[in-house]
């Protein structure tokens, strides 16, 4: 009892220990004799090195005012103003709380300003601030670009020296975010300043000025177009950065110089037959996903490889058959530590708290692998419990692992083969039924598409699926704002509605409102507009069918066919002439539908055909198709003509 009575007041007096040396170092910054606050400043900085609690207490009680107060005082001795911007610069290096701090203390104008002065030992301390200051996550990089004269400033100091080249660069790179960012800096001659950097004596200077090159091509025509034509000491830079990615050379250059051509690649700058794409590029990528590699080099290696050749089946096939990729990336599931991080306890925890970006970037490499080439598909699916890996992958917790995992799928299931055999056995319908729920718009948009897949007449999960109650879900999906939303609920709609029992097309009809027939009918998307007359022409796909839909509503679906046919939405259709053709010819269809009156051959006018083509004579469709058959386009003018000769009939 009594040691805990004692412990108490004892633990109180060190903190305001603590606080009363903290509160010296401070008291000194307003000594009267500017030598001792020269001291003062010294000491504080080999106080606070190392020791964040001691960071922490001196924030508190407002030395950061009085340092940078001090810093841009033109009284200050250059030296007292060195040894502020060593403090500011220590004090960042503590928690993301010291950042946020000095950052709303205005440290980053102060600083800056510092980068006016001609000193360059002062400069680079500044500068070493400002790196810590900017690549933090709280800092907000636009700071970097709020005043126009700070860039073309940075650009003009990175000659100075070693340390100004290493920390500017450093700088672009982590705060080169947006395409607004990149063109800044292109501007601003960021290429020609930053190209000779990256044969530099210095591997740091080179890898900062490799970082600032990637962020600055990815999804950038203009920057990678540039690229291709730069010379480094005469070697064209697509040289330089195959050089950087040999075996010998430290992991991340390798990464980054990957990363760097596979952005210019993607921005149409290199082809994707290039040697140094095909033979250096990907091969580096592929080493980058083997499991002796770290779990960040990994998931970075898989993310940009996927991204390398997602829209190239012949880079698709070629890394298919590549260090064996496919069973390589099963390791993902099973190794989250590389072999080399085994005995470090640190890293294990590590790699167990980050595992689930591992599984994020092996199902969107898988989902690039297999986007094109059947046989790669059946080698996912192959894979070691593939099928089951994806199916829990759509309800982990991880939104970014939901989004790749249905990816995958989704690229699966463009195999008639696929949605026949695994896609059945492994119900994979219920979990994306069940991810359709209540999901953010890119995974809703996703795993409709794999649904619109899964409900093409040939595949076994058709059945199931109808049974699920699933009408009523892709019918909110068509009032999406989203026009990608609305065009997958259409779309599946459509495959649904194909050679369907009559229940299904007017429970579809029922569910779906003849109002919002007609809005979709008038949607500024041609792509809604085209999958909607799909839909309709499904509908209307033989006799019963039509008479029953026509009698119930047959009045408004002429009016909207009759719409289109006089093409009215034609000016809100970017390239007029192809898309209207196209609408055009699928509304003739649709009228081909209505006035049919054949069945098993047999030449039959019957009651209620008769009656629908009063009814179309009526509403001028006559006059329409008569145009119509005057049409440029050969198709159109003559799905006209055979409608109006079944009119005629």
């Amino acid at each position: 009892m009594m040691a805990c009575l004692l412990e108490a007041p004892l633990r109180i007096s060190v903190l305001s220990e603590v606080t009363a040396t903290s509160r010296h170092y401070v008291d000194r910054l307003f000594d009267p004799d500017p030598q001792n606050v020269l001291q003062g400043v010294i000491d504080m900085k080999n106080a606070v090195i190392g020791n964040n609690k001691q960071k922490a207490n001196l924030i508190v009680l407002g030395a950061v005012p009085r340092l940078l107060y001090l810093l841009q005082q033109s009284s200050s001795s250059l030296e007292l103003r060195t040894e502020c911007a060593v403090v500011l610069g220590s004090l960042a290096m503590g928690t993301e709380n010291n950042i946020k701090s000095l950052v709303d203390c205005h440290i980053i104008p102060a600083l800056l300003q510092g980068l006016l002065c001609s000193d360059l030992i002062f400069i680079e301390a500044c500068l070493r601030c400002l790196r810590t200051v900017f690549i933090s996550p709280v800092t907000p990089v636009q700071l970097l670009y709020t005043d126009p004269t700070v860039i073309p400033h940075l650009m003009s100091l990175l000659s100075r020296s070693q340390h100004t080249q290493e920390y500017i660069t450093q700088i672009f790179a982590h705060c080169c975010k947006t395409p607004e960012h990149q063109t800044v800096l292109f501007n601003h001659g960021a290429i020609q300043n930053i190209a000779p950097l990256l044969i530099s004596p210095s591997y740091k200077v080179r890898m900062q000025a490799l970082k600032c090159f990637s962020v600055l091509a990815y999804e950038n025509a203009q920057v990678s177009m540039t690229l291709v034509n730069v010379l480094v000491d005469g070697e064209q830079l697509s040289q330089v950065f195959v050089r950087m990615m040999q075996r010998d050379k430290p992991i991340e250059m390798q990464l980054t110089a990957a990363k760097c051509l596979t952005y210019m690649c993607r921005a149409g700058a290199i082809s994707t037959d290039d040697g140094c794409v095909v033979l250096k590029t990907l091969p580096c990528l592929v080493r980058m996903c083997s499991k002796e590699r770290l779990l960040e080099e990994r998931v970075e290696g898989a993310e940009t490889l996927a991204y390398l050749m997602e829209p190239d089946i012949e880079l698709q096939r070629i890394a298919s058959v590549t260090d064996h990729l496919v069973s390589m990336l099963a390791d993902y599931f099973k190794y989250p530590s590389s072999v080399s991080a085994i005995t470090d306890i640190k890293r294990l925890d590590h790699d167990l708290k980050h595992a689930h970006e591992l599984r994020q970037a092996a199902f969107k490499l898988y989902a690039s692998l297999g986007s094109n080439d059947e046989d790669i598909r059946k080698k996912i699916t192959e894979t070691e419990n593939m099928m089951d890996r994806i199916v829990s992958g759509l309800s982990e917790s991880s939104i970014k692992v939901r989004l790749a995992a249905v990816r995958c799928l989704h690229s699966l299931s463009r195999s008639v083969q696929q949605l026949r055999t695994s896609f059945h056995d492994h119900a994979v319908w219920k979990p994306l039924m069940k991810l359709l729920q209540n999901a953010p718009d890119e995974v809703l948009v996703m795993a409709s598409s794999t649904l619109c897949n899964l409900l093409l007449e040939f595949s076994p999960s058709k059945e199931p699926i109808l049974e699920s109650g699933v009408i009523e879900l892709l019918c909110s999906l068509t009032q999406s704002d989203s026009p990608a939303l609305r065009v997958n609920g259409i779309w599946a709609l459509m495959n649904m509605a194909f050679q369907a029992d009559q229940k299904v097309k007017v429970e579809i009809v029922r569910a779906l409102g003849t109002e919002q027939l007609f809005r979709l009918l008038s949607d500024p998307d041609v792509n809604v507009l085209m999958k909607t007359l799909g839909l309709l022409r499904n509908l209307l796909s033989t006799r019963p069918h039509i008479d029953q839909i026509m009698s119930s509503h047959g009045k408004q679906i002429m009016q909207a066919v009759t719409l289109i046919l006089e093409g009215e939405h034609s000016i809100e259709v970017k390239e007029q002439g192809h898309s209207n053709v196209k609408l055009q010819l699928a509304a003739t269809f649709c009228i081909s539908n209505l006035i049919w009156n054949e069945e098993d051959g047999e030449e039959l006018m019957t009651h209620g055909s008769q009656e629908r083509q009063d009814k179309l004579r009526e509403m001028g469709f006559v006059d329409i198709l008569h145009k119509l058959t005057q049409a440029s386009d050969p198709n159109l003018c003559d799905r006209a003509k055979t409608a109006m000769q079944q009119y005629l009939a």
